[in-house]
């Protein structure tokens, strides 16, 4: 360390290094790429389509019905299997594109960011008043677009999770933890970097499940749901 740097300074650089963050300094001398590219990936993650989905096929107002969230396990309570997979399809996509585009033109410091506003985006949707779901499979996307067997792995891990124990919630919080391990060893330290920011938007957003998880009043996903 140099002599009369700041602690703060000294460790923050070897945690910048080690999980490869991009440089403060580059973001700044290169705000006409970064800029644009974050604002799309946000405007491109707040589009609720979980809401146009069910509104189109006459299911509703989805903020109205069960948990009132605007993702595709709340869309499954319509009973409507179809719509709630092509919610989860979509959200899926929009985390996927948001990090593959800038990542193969512009490189991953960019897709570092943009992956991080196409997840917020979706959770806090300007045309929603900020009140948006909760970012799981955007996040899943986000991973399939930075490392496809990491997100592939994190899928599984939600599937299987999701499938044994019937909770959504469960099963996203259990492949969030652990996709910034799997992040780490099988797409690098910087796609370990995003998973672990990501995941801490994650769980923050599912405080009231985790409270019903632990209280034993959490909704179980219901599977035997039939398209109407």
């Amino acid at each position: 360390m140099e002599e009369g740097a700041s602690p703060i300074f000294f460790y923050w650089g070897v945690v910048q290094a080690t999980f490869n963050i991009p440089d403060w300094k580059n973001v700044i001398y290169g705000w006409q790429l970064f800029a644009p590219a974050i604002g799309l990936a946000y405007l491109l993650g707040s589009i609720p389509f979980g809401l146009l989905i069910t509104r189109l096929a006459g299911a509703g107002d989805i903020r109205k019905m069960g948990s009132g969230n605007i993702g595709a396990t709340n869309v499954l309570r319509t009973g409507r299997k179809g719509l709630a997979a092509l919610t989860l399809l979509l959200d899926g996509a929009k985390g996927y594109i948001a990090v593959a585009l800038p990542f193969s033109y512009y490189g991953p410091d960019i897709a570092f960011f943009t992956a991080i506003a196409v997840v917020l985006g979706h959770m806090f949707p300007i045309w929603l008043r900020f009140r948006g779901g909760k970012g799981v499979a955007t996040f899943l996307g986000v991973m399939l677009g930075l490392s496809w067997e990491t997100g592939f792995v994190t899928l599984a891990i939600w599937l299987i999770v999701a499938l044994a124990f019937r909770y959504s919630s469960l099963a996203a919080l259990i492949a969030v933890t652990l996709a910034p391990i799997f992040g780490w060893f099988l797409g690098g330290p910087q796609v370990s970097s995003i998973a672990i920011i990501l995941a801490v938007f994650v769980w923050a957003k599912h405080a009231g499940n985790i409270r019903r998880l632990i209280s034993g009043g959490e909704s179980q996903i219901d599977v035997s749901s039939t398209d109407g």
